[in-house]
């Protein structure tokens, strides 16, 4: 590495006060710096090396400023400048603005070993979601690694686009050699244009990582990979204690060698998590813990058998659909023929495509005014969000509706578990979602906090959450009426923790 070119106090462009060093990269170094024109802390990026011929770092910097400004998502770095200036010492530097993220990466969080489950699927959703959002703008990661994922207070963040492309564009001499051996997909050896499916492939890289603490892949080079791909059988977290078998098969198909097997980013979102996407919830159901005590709230995914239009199908009393299932009105849904490689959520269906549901608008664009990211516009919510369709082991009608008499929102009591009382509060933001009381932006973030919360059977999450809600509330991404509910909702998460003496 040369010299250090800049110091702490120097300052950039007579604007951006370099404050501390927080990071050093093969190319690049990142400082933490105060932006001295709109009074604001920022991260920048500075490659580090002489802008010449030899140094593919300037292009790089630039291609990863243009493609971060792209993608509007709030789980994704947010680039506020990019520019080229004399530092203070003569040389001349590029660099790129940021907005400044704090937490850990993923990779520090992975040193100390495996997730539980439950962590490791929210996580894997929030950046598939970020992909998804990246993919409908035509924009290829490919460096999804856990070096490149910031666990921040409020989830996880995908970062560095520094070697990024867009999706038919095929490697140039700049980034040919790029990528980190045990999360590159094997099609990428092979010299193929850009496509989504790589950044699926490291993304099941990264699932599988998470769940057992080694990659599936774990060795160093391209020979090693490519000889472990030949003669190894292919790697599955089956053996995780209390995984559920629909997202082990999942992450297979997310490792599938066949690009084409691979679901799209999208739906390993939907299918890890639905309610993240807009869409009604396919499988979900909570996990009873041991000695006849309720463990952690962790969600347990069941996908079900879609029933015929214009059947009813039996809902059944959930957790998840405590707080919305009042009418009982039966739920619809209408399988929809495709031909692409679906998320096998069903071992016992893994020779058959998945149908899927129409969610309405996929995509508007770059304007990148929408709460998604992805999607210009919120889909359409199903006619009874928090009920979950059943398959009918008989073939015959099912029958008629079951439902749950509604919470007294009113009071602070608590008479379920913390998973039932979370379970309650996450209904209420999918049933905002679906009447507009509440953005789906703001709805994501809140359920990430909830789950969260479970997971880590952690109480003080509770009041994170409650500034979450005033922060939305101040925001305009929710009403005071519905504020006003989900304030008594979490009013009763506090108190089953108390009734659990956590």
């Amino acid at each position: 590495m040369n010299q250090p070119e800049l110091a702490e106090g120097d300052v950039l462009t007579r604007r951006y006060l370099l404050q501390e060093r927080i990071a050093t990269g093969g190319m690049s170094v990142i400082w933490r710096a105060f932006d001295q024109s709109l009074q604001r802390t920022v991260a920048i990026k500075v490659l580090d090396g002489a802008l010449d011929g030899d140094n593919p770092g300037r292009e790089l910097i630039r291609r990863e400023a243009r493609a971060t400004a792209r993608l509007i998502h709030p789980d994704a770095i947010e680039v506020y400048d990019y520019g080229e200036t004399v530092t203070p010492r003569g040389r001349l530097a590029a660099y790129v603005v940021m907005r400044l993220l704090e937490g850990r990466s993923l990779a520090d969080r992975l040193s100390e070993g495996p997730l539980p489950w439950a962590e490791a699927t929210a996580i894997a959703a929030r950046l598939a979601l970020v992909l998804a959002a990246a993919h409908e703008r035509g924009i290829v990661h490919r460096d999804v690694t856990p070096e490149n994922v910031l666990l921040a207070s409020d989830g996880a963040k995908l970062l560095d686009f520094g070697i990024a492309v867009f999706a038919g564009e095929a490697d140039d001499e700049l980034v040919a050699d790029f990528g980190t051996p045990p999360y590159v997909a094997p099609e990428r050896l092979k010299e193929l244009p850009a496509a989504p499916a790589v950044d699926v492939y490291s993304l099941g890289v990264l699932l599988y990582e998470m769940l057992t603490g080694v990659p599936p892949y774990p060795e160093t080079t391209w020979e090693g990979i490519e000889a472990a791909r030949r003669e190894g059988p292919p790697p599955s977290p089956d053996s995780v204690p209390g995984l559920p078998p629909e997202i082990a098969a999942l992450c297979r198909q997310c490792l599938s060698p066949d690009p084409t097997v691979r679901p799209s980013a999208r739906e390993v979102a939907e299918a890890l998590m639905p309610g993240e996407t807009g869409r009604e919830p396919g499988w979900l159901k909570w996990a009873a813990g041991v000695a006849g005590v309720l463990a952690l709230g962790v969600l347990l995914w069941q996908q079900p058998t879609l029933a015929p239009a214009g059947v009813a199908a039996e809902t059944l009393p959930t957790p998840a659909a405590h707080a919305t299932q009042r009418t009982g009105e039966a739920a619809e849904s209408t399988p929809r023929a495709t031909d692409r490689a679906r998320p096998i959520l069903n071992p016992d269906r893994t020779g058959e495509p998945e149908p899927d549901r129409d969610t309405g608008s996929a995509d508007a664009g770059d304007d990148g005014d929408n709460d998604g990211g992805g999607s210009g516009a919120d889909p359409d919510p199903d006619p009874t969000p928090g009920t979950r369709p059943q398959p009918s082991p008989t073939g015959k009608k099912p029958g008629a509706t079951r439902t749950l008499a509604p919470l007294p929102l009113a009071s602070p009591v608590s008479s379920g578990s913390v998973e039932e009382e979370a379970a309650a509060f996450v209904a209420l933001l999918d049933s905002g979602a679906g009447s507009g009381e509440i953005t789906s932006l703001a709805v994501q973030d809140l359920r990430t906090l909830v789950q969260n919360m479970i997971a880590n059977n952690d109480p003080s999450a509770v009041g994170n959450i409650r500034i979450k809600l005033n922060d939305r509330l101040r925001e305009g991404a929710l009403t005071p009426g519905l504020k006003s509910k989900l304030d008594a909702a979490l009013d009763r998460v506090k108190a089953a923790f108390d009734a659990r003496g956590t």
